[in-house]
């Protein structure tokens, strides 16, 4: 037999076999709760500011990116963020929340493996490529800025 003809037959087998994504309903649904985690945070820098009036703003900015980073690793250790993240889609992949989870979700798969080999190799094997890119062009255009300016 063909390998190649076994492998288109394959291909259309799982193509039939895959649920079909309903994609209006989707994307309405990824507004509405990225939407609403945006709201949450927006709700919670005022309610702090008005609770704390002298506290400047840049403060109550960190500590509202605080607060978004621990209810999602919070509730990723429930496993809600995760029934959410299927109901919502991209919705919950909004930069602070989703990176949470990216950090919260592969620690809790792998504590079992143990404290070093489990918890702190796996924790970043989703986030770390993120963070490796993330510096490696802030440096870059750190660099960039830095030559640019001397003339």
């Amino acid at each position: 037999m063909d390998k190649n003809k076994v492998n288109i037959a394959y291909t259309k087998f799982v193509e039939m076999r895959l649920p079909k994504t309903k994609y209006f309903p989707s994307i309405i649904w990824a507004f509405l709760v990225g939407g609403l985690i945006c709201c949450i945070g927006q709700g919670f820098l005022d309610g702090l500011l008005a609770i704390f009036p002298d506290l400047p703003k840049d403060e109550a900015q960190a500590y509202m990116l605080v607060f978004l980073i621990f209810m999602a690793s919070f509730l990723t250790g429930l496993g809600i963020f995760d029934k959410i993240g299927a109901f919502a889609g991209a919705g919950t992949i909004i930069p602070i929340t989703g990176f949470s989870n990216s950090i919260a979700s592969p620690a809790l798969d792998f504590k079992n493996e143990g404290m070093i080999f489990g918890l702190c190799v796996k924790m970043f094997s989703i986030a770390g490529p993120v963070i490796v890119t993330g510096i490696a062009s802030s440096i870059l255009v750190g660099i960039i800025y830095y030559i640019v300016n001397l003339f």
